[in-house]
């Protein structure tokens, strides 16, 4: 990405903030009282579910790359989508894995801390409830 204005860097993260709200904190089970998402849900297709995951996943790692994060930040994301296939790919505790893991979360979380070393007010998780 060109433009590293932290106005347009700070749309884009909040762009990439709901996707991961999206992905994996949109709905509260009931029982167990925990958010889940779409990866859990398509998690539960297997094999084909964790691919399609893992795919959505490397989106986060590629915009990674297109805001600037830096290449140690962009394998360690890497790292991240890959624990996350491999857990996923075990019957009964890659589904439930899913719930907990939540991998574009982490990964959120370094592309802020990252992007941050550069402009402070992007390290910032809106959703923590922090100011």
């Amino acid at each position: 990405m060109t433009d590293r204005d932290p106005a347009t860097l700070a749309r884009h993260l909040r762009r990439l903030d709901g996707l991961a709200r999206l992905l994996e904190a949109r709905w509260m089970l009931p029982i167990v009282r925990r958010p889940i998402g779409l990866d859990a849900m398509i998690g539960l297709l297997p094999v084909a579910g964790d691919l399609v995951t893992a795919v959505i996943s490397l989106g986060f790692v590629v915009e990674g790359w297109r805001l600037g994060v830096r290449r140690r930040t962009l394998l360690r994301m890497t790292g991240i989508v890959g624990a996350d296939v491999l857990i996923g790919l075990l019957p009964l505790v890659g589904d439930y894995a899913d719930v907990l893991f939540r991998a574009n979360s982490r990964n959120m979380a370094l592309i802020r801390r990252d992007l941050a070393r550069e402009h402070p007010e992007l390290g910032r998780d809106p959703a923590s409830g922090e100011d």
